[in-house]
């Protein structure tokens, strides 16, 4: 095109739009993968190309490394790489079939001793990884990797010999947690939110609604100093957790331990976090390094755009 034609076009308009703003910060810094989400979620584009993608960070082993988490960095498989793929095929529709079935066969053979899921296998050593996530030789059952893929594959109907075992962990973990993390409460509510017990799930997430009030695990005042809010010692003061951030839908069970006031309050204040980029910022963790903390904000951009659409806030 001719530099005089070029000059004729209409320039243009400003993305003003909560929705238009993201997109632009999109587009500037996203990873492929999170631009296709980002096109399937807010442009009606389809789940083929997201899926696409994801296969990028897909291993011979069923599982998915190459950073897919962002805080961890290198080839090999994790769980919590694997936990964010599930998120991602849950999201488009397409938790389901032979991809699901060899995630699974993976997840059995990263399986600690009860049948859970460690935070971070040891194959991690050798490759950067950020400073607060432990890399050991022996890794302990964790909730909060072994909750969130549970309740994934629950919420989906996926049925595996190995989910026998992890929901039996998840159900003596939740019950059991006391001193909890917020971290915690979040694992556990990913997995009550889908676990096929119903009843069950209900009584469990109403006493860890007390728990978290009880605990001031939850800041129901954004406006309040977050130098004196109560925060777990591995937070640091902007890591203080919102009613969203445990009902990031009106169809979680979190939802029933806020007031309509409460969630409106918590929901102002995410709307209000978008930046002049049009991003959101990442508020969990001091982020390390640049490519982590660049990628992690694609990916808390598009979840608050998501939360916020979920409970009825107009985007567009």
């Amino acid at each position: 095109m001719a530099a005089t034609e070029a000059s004729a076009l209409p320039p243009t308009p400003p993305q003003r739009t909560p929705v238009g703003r993201a997109e632009r910060f999109v587009w500037l810094t996203a990873r492929v993968l999170e631009q296709h989400l980002f096109t399937h979620h807010f442009r009606g584009g389809p789940a083929d190309p997201v899926e696409t993608a994801l296969d990028a960070y897909r291993n011979g082993d069923g599982g998915y490394g190459h950073a897919l988490e962002p805080d961890l960095r290198g080839p090999v498989s994790q769980p919590l790489h694997t936990a964010r793929a599930l998120r991602v095929l849950d999201a488009v529709g397409r938790c389901a079939g032979q991809r699901v079935e060899r995630v699974c066969r993976y997840l059995t053979s990263v399986s600690t001793a009860d049948g859970a899921l460690p935070a971070v296998h040891p194959g991690q050593r050798g490759y950067p990884a950020a400073p607060f996530v432990p890399v050991v030789a022996d890794p302990p059952s964790e909730l909060l990797a072994t909750g969130p893929v549970v309740g994934l594959l629950h919420r989906n109907d996926v049925w595996h010999a190995w989910l026998f075992r992890a929901t039996d962990f998840c159900w003596q973990a939740v019950e059991s947690l006391d001193e909890a993390h917020p971290c915690e409460i979040e694992a556990a509510l990913a997995f009550l939110d889908a676990a096929p017990d119903r009843s069950r799930a209900e009584a469990a997430a109403d006493r860890l609604g007390r728990l978290v009030r009880a605990q001031g695990l939850v800041t129901l005042d954004p406006d309040d100093d977050p130098d004196t809010q109560p925060v777990s010692p591995e937070d640091a003061p902007v890591e203080r957790r919102l009613p969203y951030d445990y009902a990031p839908t009106p169809h979680s069970l979190a939802r029933a331990w806020f007031t309509d006031e409460e969630m409106t309050r918590s929901l102002d204040h995410l709307a209000a976090q978008q930046g002049e980029d049009g991003g959101w910022p990442v508020r969990r963790r001091h982020r390390w390094a640049p490519a982590p903390a660049l990628e992690a904000r694609a990916i808390v951009t598009i979840e608050a755009l998501r939360t916020l659409g979920a409970h009825g806030r107009a985007l567009a």
